[in-house]
């Protein structure tokens, strides 16, 4: 006796609610099936199955995959979550059956099977098993991109999907640094995802699109959009900013960014959005070409050297109503372009224009942690260039800080125009500190030329160090190890011994 023939499981993606968007391979797949399962709340109402209705045929087995619990409380001893993984593990069992008889077995997916669709937990305990086909299916979020007649993503931008049902701090962080973005499952979740997408600056931004494709289709500005109106299947929509309007809104105002100290993987959520919402960029030319290239925004790019004139133009801008983003290596904040522009904005034309600064992550943070922990106890942060201060303030600082036992972060070392400085600190450094000091030399960091170093104190050599280089020099307490896999860490306790 031969052995009997499994049957086969199909995802089928019926599309957004229109039967007549069901792909053809679908209406197939339907067609030739056994057993037609879909899922469904309690009361018993299927969105899957009506939208397939018109092809199912009275000897069609149908298996209704009741949800035990959507959105109400349960008394499972494993709460929601094991409620859900004992009705998985039912509902696979049943398919499962049928296919061990021979059945053709078609579970229904609205939208995509594979997209935020409950198909794909049958596909997870089943596929393994069983031979399977998944049938794509036209998603809501191109569902929702056509209704509304406007462009999703464009050229370099980039998508985002996120599900309401994030934490609305999680939220606000990704739609702030989106391109363009579709944030689905609103219904209960719609108060934090408009709070989100406000506290993100892109409110004025987003569209409301509710059930697409179906008869109740409904879409509208998101910031018009009662509340207490929003049902589960509805989403907010970003599109494209390619052909948004930039330019004088008549509330203008200055950025100060910080790029951190080398790529995107430096910058933060804050960062990124306020970059994209930018009407113009102004920075130094090496830092402003790290900023992608948007349509629609301005690049102003100077000299390094010209910080007073830049914070200027800037504030001119903003006061002829443009959003303006003047951009920084590391945080702005430290020996870079918030002072320039605050000094300017203090001063009259430019007292109303308002300045908001972007914190980003700083050189000596990021060279610590490529070693260790060198900065866990007190430290001091200090300049060598002499350009904006007399050499004499600088050394007196640095004895004092060397006299306090504090951990240094040097920066600006050394440049083709200032070559001795970093010689001359050593020789201070040493008149307080053991020869044998850890030192850590941190070049590009984060960028394709970063290069880390430990040397001690006492072999400090000036001609390995320039303008990108960072130095951090040890405390009396700054200790040195190396670890089993053979790197070697720095690190400064954060407990210091009693006199």
């Amino acid at each position: 006796m031969s052995e009997q023939q499994t049957g086969r499981l199909y995802g089928v993606g019926l599309g957004p609610g229109d039967p007549s968007l069901m792909t053809v391979r679908a209406v197939e797949v339907i067609a030739e099936a056994d057993v037609i399962a879909y899922h469904s709340a309690r009361h018993g109402r299927s969105i899957a199955r009506s939208i397939a209705e018109r092809h199912l045929r009275p000897d069609h087995i149908e298996e209704r995959l009741v949800y035990p619990v959507t959105t109400e409380s349960t008394d499972h001893p494993g709460g929601y979550r094991g409620a859900m993984e004992e009705f998985y593990a039912d509902a696979a069992a049943r398919l499962a059956a049928h296919l061990d008889a021979g059945r053709t077995v078609a579970v229904l997916a609205e939208g995509d099977p594979l997209f935020y669709g409950s198909y794909m937990h049958m596909h997870k305990r089943l596929a393994d098993r069983y031979p399977t086909e998944v049938v794509p299916g036209v998603t809501s979020v191109s569902a929702a991109a056509a209704r509304l007649g406007a462009p999703l993503v464009e050229g370099e931008e980039v998508l985002t999907v996120l599900p309401g049902t994030l934490p609305e701090e999680e939220l606000t962080a990704r739609l702030a640094t989106a391109d363009a973005a579709a944030v689905m499952k609103l219904g209960r979740t719609f108060p934090a995802v408009r709070r989100a997408l406000e506290r993100s600056g892109r409110l004025a931004d987003a569209r409301y699109v509710e059930r697409a494709t179906m008869n109740a289709e409904r879409t509208a500005p998101l910031a018009e959009v009662d509340p207490e109106s929003v049902p589960y299947f509805s989403m907010a929509v970003l599109p494209s900013r390619v052909d948004a309007p930039r330019g004088a809104s008549g509330v203008g105002e200055v950025v100060v960014i910080g790029l951190g100290p080398a790529g995107p993987l430096w910058l933060t959520p804050e960062a990124r959005g306020e970059l994209a919402a930018a009407d113009d960029l102004v920075g130094y030319t090496t830092y402003l070409d790290r900023v992608p290239v948007r349509p629609g925004q301005r690049r102003h790019s100077s000299d390094n050297k010209v910080e007073a004139v830049r914070a200027e133009f800037a504030l001119d801008l903003a006061r002829r109503g443009r959003r303006v983003a003047v951009v920084s290596s590391g945080d702005p904040g430290v020996f870079a372009m918030a002072t320039a522009v605050l000094e300017a904005a203090c001063e009259d034309p430019y007292r109303e224009v308002p300045v908001r600064i972007v914190p980003g992550m700083t050189a000596a943070h990021a060279a610590a942690a490529r070693v260790g922990a060198p900065l866990g106890h007190d430290y001091a942060v200090i300049s060598l260039s002499d350009r904006l201060k007399p050499w004499e303030v600088i050394a007196e600082r640095l004895r004092a800080a060397a006299a306090a036992d504090l951990v240094l972060a040097l920066y600006n070392p050394g440049s083709r125009s200032r070559v001795w400085q970093v010689g001359k600190a050593r020789e201070l450094l040493l008149e307080h500190r053991a020869p044998d000091t850890p030192v850590v030399l941190g070049r590009d960091i984060g960028g394709p030329g970063e290069r880390v170093r430990i040397v001690r104190l006492a072999d400090l050599d000036p001609a390995q160090v320039d303008m990108r280089t960072i130095i951090l020099v040890g405390s009396s307490q700054t200790r040195t190890a190396r670890r089993g896999d053979g790197t070697e860490v720095v690190w400064t306790p954060r407990r210091y011994p009693e006199t």
